[in-house]
Order: C-alpha cells, then sequence, then structure tokens
C-alpha cells in the first residue's frame, strides 16, 4: 500500500472543476447526489487498494485535504 496522495496533483484542477460542474447541470439533488457516489465509486475502483481508499475516507473526514492548500 502506498501513502495516499493529499497535497496537489491535478494536470488543470480548474478545468476538472468546471467540467464537474458542467456534469451536474440540469441535475436534481438525488440525481446530483447518484452522479456523485457513482463518480466515487468509479475512481475507488481505479485506485484499487482497500488500504489507500481507506486512508483517503479518513482524510476526508478529519479535513486534513483542504489545510494542504486543496
Amino acid at each position: 500500500m502506498s501513502e495516499s496522495v493529499t497535497t496537489p496533483n491535478l494536470e488543470a484542477p480548474d478545468a476538472f472543476y468546471a467540467d464537474l460542474l458542467s456534469a451536474h447541470e440540469k441535475l436534481g439533488k438525488e440525481e446530483s447526489d447518484a452522479f456523485n457516489a457513482r463518480l466515487i465509486l468509479l475512481m475507488a475502483n481505479r485506485i484499487g487498494d482497500l488500504g489507500e481508499l481507506r486512508q483517503l475516507l479518513e482524510a476526508a473526514k478529519v479535513d486534513r485535504v483542504s489545510k494542504q492548500q486543496y
């Protein structure tokens, strides 16, 4: 298991954010929540390592990511 990356690592963060917002356009709250759940599961599948996923869950719980310039 590798250490989770919680420092900025996106090639084009503004472009990704714009794409994410665009994907949510015209979605209601329930549809948006379902979209987010599918996206999270796809990203988790891409990562694949349960230990790393658990580290990321913990990082999200304690808000460490936002304190590191995210």
